[in-house]
Parts: structure tokens; sequence; C-alpha cells
């Protein structure tokens, strides 16, 4: 038998690889350097750090505790709002996507739609709001038609993985017993896909609701606006009062949205 020794000097040798993809990362660090520019952004990043820090411990609680339309709560719930439908409409619109892409049921035939959902997933984020803009103007529509349009290309990847995951052998048993094609779709199919189907969408609506925020420096609704303003305006206090809102409402919704996700994979 070989010893370990002798195992180890037997491995490939990878030296000439190793060392050109070392100098090619080199070349690109160096080539990519000039673009930095750290001591005026560190400085610049460290002030403003330092204000917001000033801040957080003491925001402005008048922003926190209101029910007015200026005020953190009412803001946090259209944010909120913003997510849900732009959820939603995403979830929606991937349906047809993931079934005429998933490679089980279309075939090779699945380019077209792996065509259509990667361009869909390259159009940049604040793009798209901008492209928005200008056909519904600035607010909270702008932000659900973005966050529902660039939904699909990520569902729609996720729900092809569960469809392409189907268990063949529960549609071959339907088949031998005579169902219907609405029968197996309804017996054979949904309750293979549901579960995961919910959980993929409660996913992206964690991320929406993330989105939903920045897209609010681009006025599309939402807390995001607030504050970009505020921070813009050297008024601390009143993004103190923003980050603390967005804070809770993320944390909360995460400790929720993976309960519920684990519940429903594990049953």
């Amino acid at each position: 038998m070989k010893t370990v020794i002798q195992t180890y000097n037997e491995r490939p040798k990878h030296t000439v690889r190793n060392i050109f993809i070392s100098v090619f990362l080199l070349f690109l660090i160096i080539w990519s350097s000039p673009v930095l520019s750290l001591p005026d952004a560190f400085s610049a990043g460290m002030a403003i750090a330092k204000n917001i820090a000033k801040a957080f411990f003491n925001p402005q609680w008048d922003n926190i505790f209101t029910t007015s339309v200026d005020g953190v709560p009412f803001l946090m719930f259209e944010t909120i709002g913003i997510a849900v439908l732009g959820t939603l409409l995403g979830a929606l619109l991937a349906i047809p996507f993931a079934f005429l892409t998933a490679r089980t049921i279309v075939g090779k035939f699945n380019v077209i739609g792996n065509t259509i959902i990667t361009t869909i997933r390259s159009f940049p984020f604040f793009l798209t709001a901008l492209m928005f803009i200008r056909v519904s103007g600035p607010g909270p529509m702008t932000g659900v038609l973005t966050i529902g349009v660039l939904s699909i290309g990520m569902i729609s990847k996720l729900y092809i993985e569960i469809i392409e995951d189907i268990d063949p052998g529960i549609l071959q048993s339907l088949d031998a017993l005579g169902a219907t094609r609405y029968q197996k779709i309804r017996y054979g199919i949904l309750p293979q896909l549901f579960a995961n189907i919910i959980s993929v969408v409660i996913y992206r609506f964690e991320i929406n609701v993330k989105n939903a925020t920045i897209l609010g420096i681009v006025a599309a609704g939402g807390i995001g606006f607030t504050l970009n303003v505020a921070m813009n305006a050297g008024r601390w206090r009143d993004a103190a009062a923003a980050l603390w809102g967005i804070i809770f409402v993320v944390v909360l919704i995460d400790y929720f949205s993976t309960k519920i996700r684990k519940k429903l994979i594990n049953g």
C-alpha cells in the first residue's frame, strides 16, 4: 500500500496554473488601483459615520412616535406595502416564465425562457427604477413596478429548480390510474411545489423590503427618500430615526420569515 507521503507526492501538480492565476489577479489589482482615492473617501466617510453614531442613540423621537405621513411609522408601512405588492407581482409573473423554461417541461426549447430571464436579471436596479419613474412618475407605484419586474429573474430561477426536482414517480402513478391532466396538476404537481414556492416568495420578500428602502433614494416611495434627504441636509437625528425604523422592521421580518420558511420546508 502507498504511504501518505507517496500519495501526497503523486498528487496532481498545478504549479504553472496557480502562478498564472496569481500573476493575473495581481495585475488586475494593480491595474484597478488608480480608481481608488482612499484618503478623501476615508476622511469624508469617517466624518459622516461619526455624526450618525452620535445621533444614533439620540434620534428625533418625535419622528418615531407619530402618526404623521412624514413620520417613520407611516413611511415604513409604505415601504413594506411596496415590498409586498412588488413581490406578489414578481411571483405571479415568474410562474409562466418558470414553466416555459423548466427543462423537464419544454426540453431543449428552454433556451428562449433562459434568455428572457437572464435579460431581466441583467438590468441594473436603479436604471430600472429611473425608467419606471418616466412611466408612472415618482411615488410608490414606481417602487412596486421596479421590484415586481426585477423579482422575476431570481424567483423564476428558483421556481425552475423546484419544478425540475418534481418526483416523476408520482405523475407516472397518476397516469397508471388514468388521471386527467388537471388531476395530475392538482394532485401530482401542486402539492410538491406549493411549500417551496411559498418559501421562495417569502425569501424574496425579505430582500425586497431592503430594496424598497433603497428605492426611496430615487423618489420611488418609502422611507429611503426621507433618509437620503436628512443625510444630505445634515439632519443626523432625523436620519437616525429613519435608521431605527429600518432596523426594527428588517429584523422583525427576518425573524418571522425564517420561522415560516422552516415550518413550510420541514412540515
